[in-house]
């Protein structure tokens, strides 16, 4: 039965390529395979000023590593105006991909590409390519959004980190009196399938970019160092099988992909363009990437904040219930408390994502909750957030860090020597920067209860960045 159904799928895509090739308006016989292109007669509209060059984009490990770019199978005949930005000549470690369009009633892109920087430091800056393909056809939004974008971003356009560009209309398939699958109406499904093929263009695009690419929509806020949890994220997998790693469970938002994968998913997304939405389509692509079930990784990195849809303008008050914007990616460890817990809200949920926490019963002073690093590390940054709508807040407790482990007469692993952080305060503690002042490695760290409380405690999170050799693998692109 699977051999059928694979025979079934390989025949259709055979057959309709081959009608699409046969299709002189649909496929022409030259293809963009990494050049940006500027075929004359194809000047950038007002206010958009496109560069009149070439530009030769180095071809990234994935992209080179398709056989449809290599032998130039199924040509996608598309150039691109690049309206802004320098292209970098050497590979970075993922591109993070956006298609915007004129909204009826908001916009959300400035905010997007801003928190997207902004929630990045200098080397994760230096890891990343933003491409933002605008792909309204009407030029004056185009000139006035591209105006937005210079002036909020001028050094990010000019260290390669942020590129804008388009493509014109004529590359485009037909998008009026398409099929109509599922009795959408027809100016709905014109929408859905100008998406697909913005998309795909847009991924063709970016393939020669990075290692990574991670697909996001116009309308979303990030999480703090979000880029460095990807990485972390595919490091932890190098043994596993996948071809696409979710990092929010909504839409088309945090979808990664291998840059070698991308050609094919551009083709086919090209190809199916009028049959269904993107999200759904992403779903048969993993598939017949043989990855059966989906990944998805909480907590979520990116938030949806758009309130009305690009399309229509039409309500959309989606949210990612697991989205944590200061999320870290605590290292490994083992959680210990004498605190009474109550029913499965255990203490290791503070300490793991999600939306998990420990629930304690009322601490007496000298009660502790110990958190033991399997590795030894220099801790660089501690987030305590308590409390429970308002209630079961730990009012007093003293953050320490500990070393030495050893083992303690409960049978407990904690640490010998500890050097306080600060107190709590109303509930919550957070201090950064704390390798200047502890620059050796910790094993432990502990809130030890100072004083009475009357209420039991609610300990959402405890959230802990370390040194890494982050700065040498992002940069090379591991």
């Amino acid at each position: 039965m699977r051999c059928s159904l694979t025979k079934v799928l390989v025949g259709s895509l055979l057959l309709l390529t081959v009608y699409l090739l046969g299709r002189s308006d649909l496929l022409l016989t030259s293809v963009a395979t990494g050049n940006v292109n500027f075929p004359k007669g194809m000047d950038g509209q007002p206010g958009e000023s496109a560069s009149e060059l070439t530009w030769p984009l180095a071809k990234s490990e994935g992209a080179s590593a398709s056989w449809v770019d290599g032998g130039n199978y199924l040509p996608l005949n598309v150039s691109y105006l690049l309206l802004a930005g320098v292209p970098a000549i050497k590979q970075r470690f993922l591109t993070i991909g956006l298609a915007s369009v004129k909204r009826k009633k908001g916009s959300y892109l400035l905010p997007t590409l801003a928190s997207l920087f902004s929630q990045s430091s200098s080397t994760e800056r230096a890891s990343m390519v933003v491409v933002v393909l605008l792909a309204e056809f009407d030029p004056v939004w185009r000139g006035a959004t591209l105006d937005e974008i210079r002036a909020a971003h001028p050094s990010e356009l000019d260290k390669g980190q942020l590129l804008v560009i388009h493509v014109p209309p004529q590359f485009y398939p037909p998008l009026t009196a398409l099929k109509r699958n599922y009795n959408d109406a027809p100016e709905r499904v014109s929408f859905r399938s100008k998406q697909n093929v913005d998309y795909s263009f847009l991924m063709h695009y970016s393939s020669s970019q990075a290692t990574y690419y991670l697909q996001l929509e116009d309308d979303v806020i990030s999480a703090h160092s979000f880029l460095s949890t990807i990485h972390k994220s595919i490091q932890e997998r190098q043994a596993v099988h996948w071809a696409l790693l979710e990092f929010s469970s909504l839409g088309y938002i945090g979808k990664l992909y291998k840059a070698a994968d991308l050609p094919l998913l551009a083709r086919f997304l090209f190809l199916f363009y009028q049959e269904m939405p993107c999200d759904w389509l992403l779903t048969h692509f993993r598939e017949l990437l043989v990855q059966k079930e989906p990944i998805l990784i909480k907590p979520s990195l990116f938030q949806h904040i758009g309130a009305f849809s690009s399309f229509k303008g039409n309500a959309n008050p989606l949210k990612d219930m697991s989205f944590e914007k200061d999320v870290y990616s605590n290292p490994v460890a083992d959680v210990y408390s004498d605190i009474s817990v109550y029913k499965d809200h255990v203490p290791r949920l503070a300490w793991e994502a999600g939306e998990g926490y420990f629930w304690g019963r009322t601490p007496e002073p000298g009660s502790y909750l110990t958190v033991v690093l399997r590795a030894p590390a220099v801790v660089t940054s501690v987030r305590v957030v308590t409390g429970l709508e308002g209630k079961d807040v730990l009012l007093f407790a003293v953050v320490e860090l500990g070393q030495n482990v050893e083992t303690t007469v409960r049978g407990e692993k904690s640490c010998k020597d500890f050097r306080p952080l600060g107190n709590m305060n109303n509930g919550i503690f957070e201090k950064k920067a704390l390798e200047m002042e502890f620059g050796s490695s910790s094993s432990c760290l502990r809130l030890r209860v100072t004083g009475k409380h009357k209420d039991w405690i609610a300990i959402m999170k405890i959230r802990v960045t370390v040194q890494t050799d982050l700065h040498t693998s992002l940069v090379y692109g591991s």
